[in-house]
Order: C-alpha cells, then sequence, then structure tokens
C-alpha cells in the first residue's frame, strides 16, 4: 500500500450566511487555498472527490454535475460520497484511498454545505415535514447518558463555553464569542432538553478542502506534510436490537480499528490532540468514552477535569469545532483538515505545542456512520 500525506488544507470563512459567493464560488475558494497551500495548480490534480449531506438541503440534485467545471474536473475523474454528518470525514478517506491504493498521485478533497440556501430541518425530516431536528433525536441519547453516568448538568455548559473560548483563536470559525459564560449557556433557551440553545452548534454556509498526495510527491512538498497512519469507516442500521445508540458499536470499532493501524494501544497518553464531531455540547464526554480515550461513565470526569482544555492532557476541538462552526457536509472534513494542520504545527493561534499525533473524528446520521482517522508529523 502507498503511503499517503495530506499536503495542503483550505476552508472558507464559515458563517451564517455566505451571500458573496455562489455555490460553486463556495468550494473554489477552499479547493484555491487548498491547491496554493500545497503548491501546485488545477491542472495538477488527477482527480477530485466531493462530499456533502443530503442533496435536499439545498435542493440541487446530484451537484457534483454542476460542481465539476468549476472545480477542474473537465476531462477528470469525480467522485461524490454521502454518509449523512459524517460525510466530510468519509470524503476524505476516500479520496486517501485513491492514493494508498496507487490509482492517483494527487487527489482534491471537498465538504462543503451552503444552509442558508436550504430548509435544513426539513432536509433532515427526508423532504418532509414535521422533523423534530437533530437536536430533537439526539437529545434522549444524551438524557440517557446523563442518568446512566450521574454526569451534573454543568458539564454541557463548560463544553460549550470551552468551545467558542477556543474558536476566537480560529479566524474562519462562524462563531465568535468573546463574553461566552457558563451562566450564559445556563439561561439561554432551552431547545430540547436537556440542550440549551448554546449547547448546540449553529447552521452554516462553508467548505473545507485538502489535497492528499503519494509518498513521492509529499517528499518533494516545502511545507510538512500530514502523513496518514489509519483510516476507518463504519455504519450500522440506525435501529436493530441491542443497539446502544448512546455508546454506538460502530463507534467503538472505528476506534479500535484506526488504533490498530497507527499501532495506538494507549489513545489517552499516545494522542496529542483530538478534533472530535460535537454538534451538542454533551456529546463531547460521550465520544471520549466511546472513542476510548475514557472507561464507560467517565468521559465526563475528563471533561470537568479540564483535561479536554487547550492546555490539558488531551486538548479537544481546539478549533473551535462543531460548535463553532457547522457546514454539515464540511464539519466532519473540517475535524480531518484541523487534526492535519496540528502535527503539520500550521494550526495558528490554536496550534498545540508539540503535537505529532492528531485524531480527526466525524459521526452522522442516527448515530450510525463514522469515520476516524489518525495522522503523524512522521511516515508511517
Amino acid at each position: 500500500m502507498e503511503r499517503c500525506a495530506v499536503v495542503g488544507i483550505g476552508q472558507t470563512k464559515h458563517a451564517k450566511v455566505r451571500d458573496d459567493v455562489s455555490m460553486a464560488g463556495l468550494l473554489r475558494e477552499a479547493a484555491r487555498r487548498a491547491l496554493d497551500d500545497a503548491e501546485m495548480t488545477w491542472k495538477d490534480i488527477d482527480a477530485v472527490v466531493i462530499g456533502k449531506a443530503p442533496d435536499p438541503f439545498e435542493g440541487i440534485m446530484m451537484p457534483e454535475l454542476y460542481l465539476a467545471d468549476a472545480l477542474g474536473c473537465s476531462g477528470k475523474p469525480i467522485m461524490r460520497v454521502h454518509t449523512a454528518g459524517s460525510v466530510g470525514g468519509s470524503t476524505a478517506i476516500v479520496a486517501s484511498h485513491l492514493v494508498q491504493s496507487g490509482v492517483r498521485k494527487k487527489v482534491l478533497t471537498i465538504g462543503f454545505e451552503k444552509q442558508s440556501e436550504g430548509d435544513t430541518t426539513w432536509g433532515l425530516g427526508g423532504g418532509r415535514s414535521g422533523s423534530v431536528g437533530a437536536g430533537g433525536y439526539f437529545a434522549p441519547h444524551i438524557r440517557s447518558y446523563i442518568d446512566r453516568s450521574g454526569a451534573p448538568e454543568y458539564i454541557g455548559w463548560q463544553v460549550a463555553v470551552k468551545d467558542r473560548l477556543n474558536a476566537l483563536k480560529n479566524p474562519f470559525a462562524h462563531l465568535q464569542m468573546p463574553d461566552i459564560t457558563i451562566e450564559m449557556v445556563k439561561e439561554s433557551p432551552m431547545v430540547w432538553a436537556p440542550v440549551h440553545r448554546l449547547e448546540s452548534c449553529p447552521t452554516s454556509d462553508g467548505a473545507a478542502a485538502m489535497v492528499l498526495a503519494s509518498e513521492d510527491v509529499a517528499d518533494r512538498a516545502s511545507k510538512p506534510p500530514a502523513w496518514v497512519h489509519g483510516t476507518a469507516i463504519r455504519s450500522e442500521l440506525g435501529q436493530f436490537p441491542g443497539r446502544d445508540p448512546v455508546n454506538p458499536k460502530g463507534g467503538q470499532d472505528t476506534a479500535a480499528d484506526v488504533y490498530k493501524q497507527a499501532g495506538i494501544t494507549n489513545p489517552l497518553s499516545e494522542v496529542d490532540v483530538v478534533e472530535c464531531y460535537v454538534p451538542f455540547s454533551w456529546y463531547e464526554p460521550m465520544w471520549m468514552e466511546n472513542l476510548g480515550f475514557a472507561n464507560i461513565g467517565e468521559g465526563w470526569k475528563l471533561t470537568d477535569s479540564g483535561a479536554t482544555e487547550m492546555t490539558g492532557e488531551l486538548p479537544v476541538n481546539p478549533s473551535g469545532g462543531v460548535l463553532s462552526s457547522n457546514p454539515i457536509g464540511a464539519s466532519g472534513m473540517l475535524r480531518f483538515l484541523e487534526a492535519a494542520l496540528q502535527v503539520r504545527g500550521l494550526a495558528g493561534e490554536h496550534q498545540i505545542d508539540g503535537a505529532r499525533t492528531a485524531v480527526g473524528h466525524a459521526y452522522g446520521g442516527a448515530a450510525q456512520f463514522f469515520a476516524m482517522w489518525v495522522v503523524r508529523s512522521e511516515k508511517p
């Protein structure tokens, strides 16, 4: 199997409304930055892999056909990936497989969403009215986690504040809330009990892009690459007897697989930084358990101890995470590219000193689709 590395990264300024660009312009903005970072042009790219959430979100069917020319794919292959909210991570992994298989040497991959041009809650309902939205679906799982673990209610408030303060160091983040406090989160409206409004992610317009390259290409790069040490994707039915949506088996299996590939036996001590898909603040402690960073029922203690702060033992979402920017189709790729930025040493103000091993994580659907990768500053 060929070695694969991230050699170029780009993203847009994420915002509630990006009415200054079309959908194609939004993707070109992110792609252009990734190509510039990789010191490449459109002509250098062998293939493009794009991903987004369901087509009803913006009402453009098969957007890969509409976008092909804008992304330099005239006469080149373009592939579309869709795995619900995890799609950005899955898209990056599909692109990495094209390189690892030896089929392509330089692949541009992009995840995106322009939610201001559609109705997300309507789209989440499968194009039908009456959807309770993502929060309405996940709130019972959060309540179940709180009941099982005995976690105090302020844990969710802590994560909401932590990630929004981290976002102040990320110029691309949608939400910039320098005055956010625990009290502000606590007093914000209850949207889906026990989730307050400020414990929930925004809806954003945005795109994220990466250039993935083979070893010989990465070795010639002038900037440090992020080497892919492991990738994994899993899916499971949304409902089946014995399924535990609070701690899904698919997520556990994804983590176990990617750690095995990367030679990680103790994630808490061997991983330097995690970019984790946390659209509702309670999912940080929940995923810390699901991904093997904490024992069952003790993920909230990791958060409460300050371990997931930027200065803690295991920084989680130094970029601000999904709680600060959520262009759904790009959100998973943002986690993946932020992990890559960390091990490249190019994360700017939210850089974690000495980060050499990073995890990018995404999930989607009814907590049923999962994608993860491990990237390092050294070759596999």
